[in-house]
C-alpha cells in the first residue's frame, strides 16, 4: 500500500495571478478605461462646488415644494388618466409592431448556418443599425410633419427605434442558437424556412420574449417624454403645465407615469417569471 505522503510535501496550490502584468491585456485595458474616465471628467468640467453648495440645496427644496399639494380635481384626474392610456397603448403598440419587423429583419441580418455567405446581412445590419442611431425624441420630431400631432406620430417613433434594437437583438439570438436540431433537420432534406420554425425558433423564443418585454419597460418611459414634442400622452400633458409653472398639476402628472412604469415594471416581472418555468 503506498504510504501517504506528508502534509507539507504535497504540491502547493497555484498562487492566484498578480493584479499587474504587462503582458496582460485585460490590464492595459482596464488602463486605458480608467484613463478615459478621468479624462472625461476633467474635460466635462463639472460644478461639484456649486452643485453641493447650500444655496442650491434651498433652491432645489423650494423649487420642490411648489409641487405640493399636488392637483386632484376630478376633471384633472380624468384628464390624467386618459394621458396615461394613451402612453400605456403607444408603448405596446409600438414594441409589438418592433418585435415583428425586428424578427422579420433578424433573419437576413443573421448567419443561419456556418458557411453561410449571408449576403444581405451586412446591408440589414447597417439598416438596423440606421433605426436604433436615431433616438425616439428625433423619430417623433421628424413624424410629426408626415402623421401630425397626437399618438401616431409617438407609436411609429417607439416602433421605428425599437424595431433596430430587437433586430439586433434577434439575430445574436439566433446566430448563437444550438445547431445540432437545425442540422439534424438538414440531413433529412428539411428545408431553410422549416428549420427555423422547428429548430431554431422554439430554443431562442423565451429569449426572445424576454427583450421585447425588456424593450416594453423602457418604451413605456420614451413614450412619457414623447408627448413633450406633441406626440400625445402623459408627455404632451407634462410639457403643457410644466411650461405654465403649474407645479401642483405637474406632481400629479409626474405621479401617473410613476404608478404606470411600476404597473409595467411589475407585469414584465411576473410575464418573465412565467416563461422561465
Amino acid at each position: 500500500m503506498p504510504v501517504n505522503q506528508p502534509t507539507a510535501a504535497r504540491k502547493a496550490p497555484p498562487l492566484p495571478p498578480p493584479i499587474w502584468d504587462a503582458r496582460c491585456r485585460a490590464c492595459w485595458f482596464t488602463v486605458l478605461l480608467l484613463a478615459f474616465v478621468a479624462a472625461s471628467f476633467w474635460s466635462l468640467d463639472l460644478q461639484w462646488g456649486q452643485f453641493l453648495s447650500w444655496q442650491a440645496a434651498k433652491d432645489m427644496s423650494r423649487f420642490l415644494g411648489e409641487f405640493f399639494p399636488p392637483e386632484t380635481s376630478a376633471d384633472f384626474l380624468w384628464k390624467v388618466t386618459i394621458g396615461a392610456w394613451e402612453t400605456l397603448a403607444m408603448s405596446a403598440l409600438g414594441t409589438v409592431l418592433a418585435a415583428m419587423g425586428g424578427l422579420a429583419l433578424a433573419l437576413p441580418a443573421s448567419r443561419l448556418v456556418a458557411g453561410d455567405t449571408a449576403w444581405a446581412r451586412g446591408p440589414t445590419r447597417l439598416l438596423l443599425n440606421a433605426l436604433r442611431s436615431i433616438p425616439e425624441l428625433v423619430w417623433a420630431a421628424l413624424l410629426l410633419i408626415s402623421a401630425g400631432l397626437g399618438p401616431f406620430a409617438g407609436t411609429l417613433a417607439l416602433a421605428l427605434h425599437t424595431t433596430g434594437v430587437l433586430g439586433r437583438l434577434f439575430a445574436e439570438a439566433v446566430e448563437n442558437a444550438p445547431t445540432g436540431p437545425g442540422d439534424a433537420l438538414r440531413a433529412q432534406g428539411v428545408g431553410q424556412g422549416r428549420v427555423f420554425l422547428y429548430a431554431t425558433l422554439p430554443q431562442i423564443l423565451p429569449q426572445l420574449m424576454s427583450y421585447t418585454l425588456y424593450r416594453w419597460e423602457n418604451n413605456i418611459r420614451a413614450a412619457a417624454v414623447l408627448g413633450v414634442v406633441g406626440a400625445g400622452g402623459l408627455g404632451q400633458l407634462l410639457a403643457f403645465h410644466m411650461g405654465l409653472f403649474q407645479m401642483g398639476k405637474t406632481a400629479t402628472i409626474l405621479g401617473a407615469m410613476l404608478i404606470l412604469v411600476g404597473i409595467v415594471d411589475a407585469t414584465s416581472h411576473l410575464s418573465r417569471r412565467l416563461l422561465s418555468r
